[in-house]
């Protein structure tokens, strides 16, 4: 894993997944204006979860261009990444289960959000997050999980309706997974430091 990071941190490569992260993030909130548009206002931060997520990543790659750390935001970024990352490949997969078959579309989604689940750990070593800041995502992420499967403001597949009280206990777990990995990876004194290489 060591020989990966002198890649992770040169600052061409930084570049060009903040790109690619800020493109992604537009797309994703794009992708949610039908919901958004019919979404009470106090619930519009909850509902956009993946882009949102990818947002968290794009300030954490802003602070990582200026040599800094913005571990609240770190902490979002991992726990998000992943858990929003892994849960859209799962959906993606039982909706191919349930219909029996897949497209295009959700071929893209099951390798963009698996990539998102990926550039979130691997960025785990330089992240510098205090144990408040683990704290205030658990809060947000759980929170999250009651907006949703309470208020239902889940993201929708029309597909996985008959599903729903499934889904939100195997969501609950994944955010519970994604916090111990957060957790584990961030949450220690021997973490490498991130030198930006021109």
């Amino acid at each position: 894993m060591k020989m990966i990071y002198p890649v992770l941190a040169s600052r061409a490569f930084l570049w060009m997944l903040l790109i690619i992260n800020i493109a992604g993030t537009i797309y994703g909130y794009v992708w949610y204006q039908w919901q958004l548009a019919d979404t009470p206002p106090i619930f519009l931060p909850f509902v956009p979860d993946s882009p949102t997520a990818s947002l968290f990543f794009v300030f954490v790659l802003i602070a990582f261009l200026l040599k800094k750390n913005w571990g609240l935001l770190e902490a979002l970024a991992i726990v998000t990444l992943f858990k929003y990352g892994i849960w859209a490949v799962v959906m993606n997969l039982l909706v191919y289960v349930v219909n029996g078959q897949i497209d295009l579309v959700s071929l893209m989604l099951i390798f963009s959000h698996l990539g998102m689940a990926v550039q979130g750990l691997l960025y785990a070593p330089f992240y510098r997050i205090k144990l408040w800041h683990f704290v205030v995502t658990a809060i947000w992420v759980l929170h999250n999980e009651i907006i949703d499967y309470v208020f239902l403001m889940m993201p929708r597949y029309q597909t996985l309706n008959l599903y729903i009280q499934e889904i939100g206990y195997f969501t609950f777990w994944l955010s519970i997974f994604s916090l111990e990995i957060a957790y584990i990876l961030c949450l220690r004194k021997d973490r490498f430091i991130l030198k930006i290489k021109t």
